[in-house]
């Protein structure tokens, strides 16, 4: 069963350069990895603020899990602290894995 990966990201004007190089990373790489399906951003601007969300679809449980395993592991390789990149940017991050209701039978 296909599994959607959704981030809610929330910045300020001033943080979307450094934030869209970061994704334009992270997404090159995940495309490389096995189970990758597709991926989407879109983005809104309101006041001073920036929404970000980013859509990713993986073939299975099992896929996802892989790639959070091959995220992490290149996020040493690259010495990126996500959390620290984070707070340094006052960007707020909310994370759900979803199902497509159309596989679920």
């Amino acid at each position: 069963m296909n599994q959607i990966l959704i981030d809610r990201f929330q910045l300020p004007k001033e943080a979307k350069e450094v934030f869209l190089t970061r994704v334009k990373i992270n997404r090159e790489f995940i495309k490389t990895i096995p189970g990758f399906l597709s991926d989407e951003i879109y983005l809104c601007e309101k006041n001073n603020n920036i929404l970000i969300v980013t859509v990713a679809k993986w073939k299975d449980q099992i896929s996802l899990q892989n790639a959070k395993a091959l995220v992490i592991s290149e996020y040493q390789n690259q010495n990126f602290d996500m959390p620290q990149f984070l707070a340094l940017n006052s960007i707020q991050i909310e994370r759900e894995i979803f199902q497509n209701l159309e596989s679920i039978e």
